[in-house]
This record gives C-alpha cells, structure tokens and sequence, in this order.
C-alpha cells in the first residue's frame, strides 16, 4: 500500500517536537491536563522543518487542556506566523486532527476538497478548518485552525503553554529567549495577561 505523505504545519504548542510525538505515541506533556492516546501508526514523522506562513497567530479560547488561550492560525490575517512541518502519512494527520478536536483518532480524512481548493471546513469546531498553506518538496503542507478567527474569543495563555511554545521555537527556528519573547508579544490575545517584562522572565527560564 502506498502510504501518500503531507506535511502537518503547526504553529502553538506543537512547535515543540516532544509535545508533537503526544498526538502520535501517546503521552501527556508537561504542562497539561489531558492524556493523549496517539495515533493508529505511531512511527515518528519522516521529517520536520522550520516554516514560515503567511497569516497571523493569534491567542483565544479557554482551553481544558492548558488552562487558558492557546494558538490559532488566520491565514487572512496580514503578517507572518513561525511554524513547523512535520512530514507525516495521511492517516497520521487525520489522528492528530482527530486528537485536536478531542476524539478518538480512527478515521482517515478525506483530503480532496482541501487540496482542490485550499480550504475545507470540516465542521464548527475549533481546528476544523483544514487550509492548504503550501508545498514543500513535493508534498502538500496543511494545516488546521478554527473556521471562524474573527469571533473566537481572544485569551492570554498559561504559563505551561508558553514555555512550550518557547522551547518548540528555539528548536525549530533557533531564535533566543528576546525574539521569541519579542514574537510572542505581538501575539493578538497575549497582552490580555502578559507584559514584554513577564513574557521574557518566562521565556529565559523555559530555555536554560
């Protein structure tokens, strides 16, 4: 059987690739409150890259899992979002989409309309809008996000989930504890609970 591969851009918490490896083999990361089951297929990614798209990352929701906001994707959005690939088969995407919207993964993703048209709203739920962002070594790079960035609820995030984000950026775009700090600031909804000062004393501590 042919195992057709994509690659999965994320842009929160999944920058860090330990946390990733939860949607795949299970586990729950530090941080968090929930367990995750991971994926039918639990091999590793084939691959990962740092990215950039074009869009805006953006804080909102109360998420049961870190406590507070976590990231969305509005590709609308003028600017650039930090992210990371991860070369992954198609049934692997769909487990981790699966996971994201809390279901049990176990159903494989119909990937047609996404890559026909670029996006494909799967339902109302936060990462059900799947959006074709690119290419990269002749796979189709997707990602998810919630339908409607607009009116979701901005929200600062919890510590956990910054430290988290900060320690995936380092290893994927290997910036230091300013520029992420810097990055993280100009996050919409990140000013809702955290100044420069606060962010940076996190971020520093998160790296050492």
């Amino acid at each position: 059987m042919v195992r057709v591969q994509v690659w999965y851009a994320s842009y929160g918490s999944n920058l860090a690739r330990d946390r990733f490896l939860c949607y795949l083999q299970g586990g729950r990361p530090p941080g968090a409150t929930r367990t995750y089951p991971g994926a039918r297929d639990t091999t590793a990614p084939a691959d990962d890259r740092p990215m950039t798209l074009p869009g805006e990352v953006f804080f909102a929701w109360e998420s049961p899992t870190w406590g507070g906001g976590i990231a969305f994707y509005d590709a609308t959005a003028t600017g650039t979002a930090l992210a990371r690939a991860y070369l992954l088969t198609e049934q692997q995407f769909a487990d981790v989409a699966a996971q994201e919207m809390h279901r049990e993964p176990g159903e494989d993703l119909d990937l047609t309309t996404v890559l026909d048209e670029a996006r494909h709203d799967l339902g109302p739920g936060r990462y059900e809008s799947l959006h074709l962002v690119g290419e990269l070594d002749g796979h189709p790079v997707l990602t998810f996000t919630t339908p409607d960035p607009v009116s979701l609820q901005r929200n600062a995030p919890t510590r956990p989930y910054v430290e988290t984000i900060a320690r995936g950026l380092r290893e994927s775009h290997g910036l230091g504890a300013h520029a992420i700090t810097d990055y993280l600031t100009a996050r919409p909804g990140a000013e809702l609970g955290w100044d420069a000062a606060q962010l940076l004393a996190v971020v520093s501590a998160a790296l050492r």
